[in-house]
């Protein structure tokens, strides 16, 4: 299979691989060569191939989509982390895309805010 990463602004990762295992919205799962087609949601998590010289190797990955049709997968995600160690990344995952998330929810907030206020002197006006 020909895995490819994808993020906003470029390809992350291309790589031929024997198996992807990532978790979606449904939990984990694994896919091998002569999989069905397929497609999921992506959650923040670790995704995990093994090359097929037989190296495992570790990304995570922030919410995505993922889709498995004949021999390519892709996947896309707006935040992609590489490494070896498997601790240092579940702890750059918790981190990193915690404070993401944190910063979304005060945008959210913020645009709230905003169109609460904008309702209100529309409401005045009219």
């Amino acid at each position: 299979m020909k895995l490819k990463v994808l993020l906003p602004t470029k390809i992350f990762l291309e790589a031929e691989v024997t198996k992807v295992v990532a978790e979606g919205t449904n939990g984990n799962f694994c896919l091998l060569p002569h999989h069905i087609n397929f497609v999921s949601i992506l959650v923040p998590s670790l995704l995990s191939f093994i090359s097929v010289e037989g190296a495992e190797r570790f990304l995570a990955v922030d919410e995505g989509i993922l889709i498995k049709c004949d021999t390519q997968v892709w996947v896309s995600t707006r935040q992609c982390i590489e490494s070896q160690d498997l601790k240092d990344l579940r702890q750059t995952v918790e981190q990193q895309f915690r404070v993401i998330d944190e910063r979304e929810k005060l945008t959210r907030a913020a645009l709230s805010k905003l169109e609460a206020n904008l309702i209100r002197h529309f409401v005045e006006l009219g």
